[in-house]
């Protein structure tokens, strides 16, 4: 795609001077600093790669990453949700031993920092997600392949070396959706994460302001029509898209779960979910296991956190199966805090994709890494040597 990249620059910094971004919290920080890092190794949290980042990729491309709904609400609220709880540290334990690994569906992982699944990732790096598998792999950090991501889900498991979650966007066609799954089950995904939050095209208004900032062609790109852009998408390879009108469906029910948990013979995840009621349907209909979820501010703009959400679904649930959570976690201080709600794992999804877009495969490993970092720094200041020693009374609403 031609552009002249100073004056597209130029154009997404003026629309970033009037972005509600811009008073996004602390990534606003990273954003205004005068020094952008040169290498992964010069971050000193994850932030930092959210301003290399937009330095490396193109305006349209950063700010479809970058976009809330319509004025940001739940965006920001996910990032200021964090604040309504405080940690409670215990002293005079033992911590000179600190154990993270995560026990989950019969796998153990290093870490309870799960990499959330995110959509067209070469759109940031020509190794896109493949750069994410490796990473993961790297640090043993389970991943979820996104639908639409631009690697298959069979390179995907042999770049990570071990099987990845596959999140399903269903579609509005039944047939799609069971030969979307049914592909993954063969290629040796043991859990399906079916994504229930995606009804409409929402008003990305921070996408839309930036792409108008820029120059690109995006038909050369990205198609000019759904069933273009499905055709780009490995997941889609030898399936009939011929009359799918959306990735999301808006007749999506329990029903087509059951349907589903029928036919597939993986573990069946749902992601979305918001509210205690329906943390109990799903516990009612034999799903195994919940992500709680926004869509980072993505799919609707309620202007509730997940944060906020997750005690509701946990006392639901009632530990009858594993609750996940995602969006807006950026610091240990975050994850930490919902894991001793109950959650059993965060997912994230910028903070990688900024590590990916500034730098690649190394960019994904240090932000993995400082998530870490900091994780084992607060367990430590907390009094837990271990997940399971991060218990509800760590943390209470401020």
């Amino acid at each position: 795609m031609g552009r002249d990249p100073l004056t597209a620059r130029r154009r997404f910094l003026e629309f970033l001077a009037a972005s509600p971004l811009l008073a996004a919290g602390a990534g606003a920080a990273a954003w205004a600093q005068d020094r952008i890092i040169s290498s992964p190794a010069d971050a000193l949290d994850v932030f930092d790669f959210e301003a290399a980042m937009r330095k490396t990729v193109r305006p349209a491309h950063f700010g479809y990453m970058a976009s809330g709904v319509d004025d940001d609400v739940t965006l920001r609220a996910n990032r200021e949700g964090f604040q309504k709880f405080q940690l409670r540290p215990r002293r005079l334990v033992d911590v000179g031993t600190l154990d993270t690994r995560l026990d989950l569906f019969g796998r153990t992982y290093a870490s309870p920092i799960v990499l959330a699944p995110t959509a067209s990732n070469r759109a940031y790096h020509e190794d896109g997600e493949i750069a994410v598998a490796r990473a993961a792999k790297r640090g043993n950090h389970l991943q979820i392949l996104s639908t639409v991501a631009t690697t298959s889900i069979e390179d995907a498991i042999a770049a990570r070396g071990a099987p990845v979650w596959f999140q399903l966007y269903p579609t509005d066609r039944w047939e799609v959706a069971e030969a979307l799954a049914r592909r993954a089950e063969k290629a040796g995904a043991e859990t399906i994460v079916v994504t229930v939050d995606v009804l409409a095209r929402q008003n990305w208004v921070t996408y839309v302001r930036a792409w108008r900032s820029d120059t690109p062609d995006c038909g050369s790109c990205h198609g000019r029509s759904l069933q273009d852009y499905l055709k780009r998408k490995p997941s889609f390879d030898g399936i009939d898209t011929s009359g799918i009108v959306s990735t999301g469906a808006t007749t999506l029910t329990w029903e087509f779960l059951r349907r589903l948990r029928g036919t597939a013979k993986t573990r069946l995840v749902v992601k979305g979910l918001l509210t205690a009621e329906d943390a109990r349907l799903a516990v009612d209909n034999g799903l195994d296991g919940i992500i709680v979820s926004n869509h980072g501010g993505r799919a609707e703009d309620s202007g509730r956190s997940t944060i906020d959400a997750l005690p509701e679904i946990l006392d639901a649930v009632g530990g009858r199966l594993p609750v996940l959570v995602d969006s807006g976690f950026r610091r240990g201080t975050d994850i930490a805090k919902a894991l001793a709600m109950g959650a059993r794992a965060v997912c994230i999804g910028r903070p990688y994709l900024w590590g990916l877009g500034a730098f690649g495969q190394p960019g994904v490993e240090r932000v993995l890494g400082l998530l870490q970092q900091e994780l084992r720094a607060v367990m430590m200041q907390v009094g837990a040597p271990a997940l399971k020693d991060l218990v509800p009374a760590m943390v209470r609403r401020a």
